[in-house]
C-alpha cells in the first residue's frame, strides 16, 4: 500500500500520527514513514505517565492501538510497565518488535532526523509546570523551533503563548465561536478545525488577521482539493501525500 498523491500547490501535508494509513498509529514506524515521505509536518499526541514520563498515544488507554488486546492505562502506569508491550501490524499481526509506545524524545527525534515539522497535540489540561517541562525536554534536543503545539483545550493554548510569545499554536474545535475567534485574535492563535466544519468565511477571517488554518482529518482527494481551493493552509491526514 502506498499513499494517495495529491497536487495541491503550497497547501502544507501533516501525517496524522505519522503515516498512519500505512503503519500503526502514533509509532516510531509511522514517523519513519511520514519522515521518508513529501509531509511538512508530522502530528502526535502526548499523555504523562504514572512516573512523569511523556508518552506518546492517542488515548490513555492500550486498548484501541492494541485492537483490544491490552487495556493498559499508561497515565496510571510507569513507563516501564508499558515499553515493552508489543502493538500490533496493521493487518493485526503481533510479530514485529518495533512497533510499540514511543516517548516525546523518540519522536521529535525522528522528525529532527527527516526535517519535519513537530505538530505536538496536548490531550489533557496540562499545568504550568507540565508544559515547561514538555518545552523544556524538546528544547533539549535543540528542536523547538521547529514545534506546532495543538490542543482542544484552550487553557493549554493560552498558558504556551505566555510561555512561549512566538511559537506556532493552533486551537482545535469545530465550529469556534464569534467569542471564542476573538481570544484566538487576541492570542494569535491557529485554527485547526474538522474540515467538514469549515466555511470559506473562517477561512477569510484567519487570514484577515494573518493566522493559518489546519483541517483534520481529510483523506479524500476530492476534499483536499475543495480545501486547497478554500484556501487552507496545512491538511492533516492518514494517506493523502
Amino acid at each position: 500500500m502506498n499513499t494517495i498523491k495529491v497536487n495541491l500547490g503550497g497547501v502544507k501535508m501533516i501525517a496524522h500520527r505519522g503515516l498512519s494509513g500505512i503503519e500503526r498509529e502514533n509509532t516510531c514506524p509511522a514517523f519513519v514513514a511520514a519522515g521518508n515521505r513529501s509531509y511538512f509536518g508530522i502530528e502526535t499526541d502526548i499523555h504523562k505517565s504514572a512516573d512523569g514520563k511523556f508518552v506518546i498515544l492517542h488515548n490513555q488507554t492500550l486498548s484501541e492501538v492494541s485492537l483490544g488486546k491490552y487495556d493498559t492505562n499508561v497515565e496510571a502506569s510507569t513507563y516501564d510497565e508499558v515499553k515493552d508491550i508489543v502493538l500490533p501490524d496493521k493487518d493485526g499481526s503481533f510479530t514485529r518488535q518495533d512497533i510499540r509506545v514511543p516517548l516525546l524524545a523518540e519522536y521529535v527525534k525522528i522528525c529532527k532526523k527527516y526535517d519535519k515539522k513537530c505538530v505536538l497535540e496536548l490531550k489533557n489540561v496540562h499545568p504550568e509546570d507540565e508544559l515547561k517541562a514538555i518545552i523544556e525536554e524538546i528544547k533539549a534536543l535543540n528542536y523547538l523551533d521547529n514545534m506546532i503545539f495543538i490542543s482542544f483545550m484552550f487553557s493549554n493554548c493560552r498558558l504556551l503563548r505566555a510561555l512561549l510569545p512566538e511559537a506556532n499554536i493552533q486551537f482545535l474545535c469545530r465550529t469556534p465561536s464569534e467569542e471564542t475567534l476573538e481570544k484566538m485574535f487576541a492570542l494569535r492563535l491557529g485554527l485547526d478545525i474538522y474540515y467538514p466544519d469549515l466555511t470559506p468565511e473562517l477561512v477569510t477571517a484567519m487570514h484577515e488577521h494573518g493566522l493559518e488554518v489546519n483541517v483534520w482529518t481529510c483523506d479524500s482527494k476530492t476534499d483536499a482539493e475543495k480545501l486547497a481551493e478554500m484556501g487552507v493552509d496545512y491538511i492533516t491526514t492518514n494517506i493523502l501525500e
